[in-house]
Formats: C-alpha cells, structure tokens, sequence
C-alpha cells in the first residue's frame, strides 16, 4: 500500500486539541544506584533551574482535588494526563510512577473508566510497552468511541507495532471526529512512514495552526514541522520554524536542540554546542545529549564526546529503572558509539521482538552489520524500507550493508538517495556516505 495525502481526507476545519506525548521522570528521593548517579544528578540540577510553568499549576490543583474528592476519577484521569505532560517538558523519568499510582487508584474504583484507561494507555505507550498500549487505547475507544483522542493511543501502539494499514484506518476515524492538532499530527508521521515528506509537512502545518491548549503543546508540534524540514534537508525552513518557536517560548528546549543541530550542520559548532548545553541544563534527554556528543566527535573533540556518551549511557539505566523499555534506543546508540557489539545485537532483537516495526528493523540491521553478519542485515535493511519511508539514516545503513555485501549498484543508490535528500542527517555519518560514495564512484 502506497500513502500518498488523498489517503487521508483532511477537513478544513481547524480545532484546538491536546496532544499529550509521555516521556518520564525519576523519583529523586529514592535510592540511587552508582550506575545512574550521573544522570539523577543532572536531572536534580534541572528541576532546580525550572520556574514554575502552568502545568505545574494543574498538578498542584488537581492533587488538590483528588484529595478532597477521591471518588472524582475524572480529576485523577487529568491528574495523570497533566503528570505525562509535565514529564514532556522535564525529561525527568519520576513522573511514570506518580501517573501509574493515580491512574491504577482510577480504575481499581472503576476499570471502565475511559479517561484513566486512555491515560494509562499513554503512560505504557511512554514506557514503550506497546501491546499493553493497544489493548488500553482499545479499552477505551470501545467504551467511548466518541472521543477521537483515544484513537491516538492505538494508533500510535498500531505503528509502533507494524500494524500500519490498520493505523491508517485509526488515524483516518480519529480525524473525521476530530481535526485538530492531535489527529494532523498523526496524519503527517503516517505520511512521512509512507514517503510523502510533502505531505508530512502539510499535515504537520496544519497541526500547528489547529493549536493545543498551551503553548508549549503548539510548539512542541511547530519542532516536529521544522524536524521535517530538516529531514528533507532544508536547513533554512527548519531553522526559521525552531526560531518561530523560540519567539514564542523563550528556552524551549526541543527548539534549541533543533536549532542546535541546524547550527552544527553549517558549521557553527561552538554554537551549536551551547544551546544543546542549555537543552541539557533544563531538561536532560538522551537524544540531546547524543547530539551534543556527535556534535563535539565530528568537530574532533573525543574526551569531551566520550563523556557525553557515557551520560547517556547512565540515562537509559535511569529510564530503564522506570520502567521504560530501552533496548531498541540504547541498541542503536551501542551499535554506532560502543565497544562490544554483540550486546548491540542483543538488545536490538529484543526491541524488534517487542516493537516489530520498520524502525525496530532498521535499528537490527544496523546492529548486525556491525558484527559482520551482513545476508542477515540486508534482509532486516529491505524491510525497514518496505514502506517506502524517506530516511536519510535508513538510506545510509541500507547503502552500508549492500556495500559490505559487495552489491555496489544498490549501494550507490541508496547512499545517493541518503545524500540527495538531507546531506546533514548525521555529522558522522553523513561525512562516511559521502567518501564511500566517491569510491563506489
């Protein structure tokens, strides 16, 4: 099946919605371990440079109301909503538990209650147990079927999981109900996974100016249309989208780490390393730190780019210790920053066990390349590409595997897509797909 923006019939009706994306937070009062000190300690140093932001203001209220009024299970179900948001926003994997413990206390008084079985959905979509999501998401579309964010989280578990044609349909109800930030979104990542970059985009525009309830769910939405943008390799427009956005949310740190990685791609790498700093300092993710890293290996700074990954390394052990199923990502980082990858090997296959997407297979194929073990890689490569999906790294590793094979055309074709299409996607790889190409050439 082919993708293409008639798939999906987009009203011109713009609503606001929310588009509530879970990440996680550590309780910092708990004992921590020596493995993951460094990354408890970076996200302390965080909480306490914070100002107090409107979602802080809902938790505190509703921790209130949930007090006063424990048979309100539709103030525990926003409670733990505004918990995943504050999460977003921090980086600091605490707030899984917080949002497990008002949401089971939820549904333990009512277990068909939709709204804290849609939130729970969300929290094991954050946590990357995707099945249990769908079952969740399902759970509560079949009791609401009204209500047009439920289908977010089974289509967002749908995709996770490969079931994409059945995400195309969940995603094709969820917008007929509802047009607004939440579904356009949705629309436009289903787009991008079939190849149409244009399309993507239109979409995702059209997500931004539908709106959410704060600012920071726009502008969150506004990264991921500039995030397009780079990914079709135009610096430009991807730059002025992450501006707009730091206009309007002074320090909003999604959009510092994209104009950091803009910044690095032009060359301005002491600038690029300050504002991934600042990301850090306010909210310290693995995927910042790894750009940080990168940035500072291709400017030829390993010390400084060895500590960064060895942060990241106490990151992933600190989500995992919340319960965040971590293999695929630190699978993809061991394979292109570690020593043994055999373990890369390992923990990519129990991604692509959990997750059998296109990503997931992707991620596999890279890891065993790395080990040689290039029939298995090229099989896992075509299939991480069976959609169509135009991604640069994913072009890249496939050209990498078919040239190990010695399948120099294919090669050639594939890192010369990778190339044409964003010469930036990697200030390692990038600079690899283009000499190997040369001596293909």
């Amino acid at each position: 099946m082919t993708l293409t923006r008639s798939r999906f019939v987009l009203p011109a009706i713009l609503a606001a919605a929310a588009a509530i994306v879970a990440a996680v937070l550590f309780a910092l009062g708990q004992f921590v371990s020596p493995d993951v000190a460094p990354a408890v300690q970076q996200v302390r140093e965080a909480a306490e440079r914070r100002p107090v932001s409107g979602t802080d203001r809902i938790v505190w209220d509703y921790q209130e109301i949930v007090r006063n009024e424990p048979a309100n299970l539709d103030a525990h179900a926003v409670l733990g909503w505004a918990y995943l948001q504050k999460a977003r926003e921090t980086g600091d994997p605490g707030y899984y538990s917080k949002t497990q413990a008002i949401l089971d206390a939820a549904l333990a008084k009512d277990p068909k209650h939709a709204e804290s079985l849609a939130a729970k959905g969300a929290l094991a979509l954050a946590r990357h147990d995707f099945a249990e999501a769908l079952t969740l998401g399902e759970g509560a579309v079949a009791l609401a079927p009204y209500v047009a964010r439920y289908y977010g989280v089974v289509a967002d578990a749908q995709i996770e999981l490969g079931q994409y044609d059945a995400a195309v349909t969940t995603i094709q109800a969820m917008v007929d109900l509802r047009p607004d930030l939440a579904s356009y979104s949705r629309v436009s990542y289903a787009r991008e996974l079939y190849g149409d970059l244009e399309g993507a985009i239109e979409a995702m525009d059209l997500a931004v100016r539908a709106g959410g309830p704060t600012a920071e769910n726009t502008e969150w939405t506004r990264v991921q249309l500039g995030n397009l943008h780079f990914a079709r390799g135009d610096l430009r427009a991807a730059e002025a989208q992450y501006r707009r956005s730091l206009t309007v949310l002074p320090g909003y740190v999604y959009a510092q780490a994209g104009l950091a990685r803009v910044l690095a791609a032009e060359g301005a790498t002491d600038e690029a390393v300050k504002l991934y700093e600042e990301a850090i300092a306010r909210a310290p993710l693995p995927e910042f730190v790894i750009g940080l890293g990168e940035t500072l290996e291709a400017a030829g700074r390993i010390t400084e780019a060895e500590r960064q990954y060895e942060l990241v390394r106490a990151m992933q052990r600190l989500f995992a210790s919340s319960g965040v199923a971590v293999d695929l990502e630190l699978a993809l980082f061991e394979a292109d920053h570690g020593t043994d990858p055999a373990a890369a090997v390992t923990m990519a296959q129990a991604g692509y066990e959990r997750r059998p997407g296109i990503k997931a297979a992707d991620t596999l194929a890279w890891a065993l390349y790395r080990t040689g073990r290039y029939d298995e890689a090229r099989r896992l490569s075509d299939e991480a590409l069976r959609l169509g999906t135009q991604d640069a790294l994913m072009l890249y590793h496939a050209g990498m595997i078919a040239h190990a094979q010695g399948d120099a055309e294919t090669a050639r074709e594939r890192l010369a897509q990778a190339l044409a299409l964003n010469p930036h996607f990697s200030p390692l790889h990038g600079p690899e797909a283009r000499t190997t190409l040369e001596a293909l050439r």
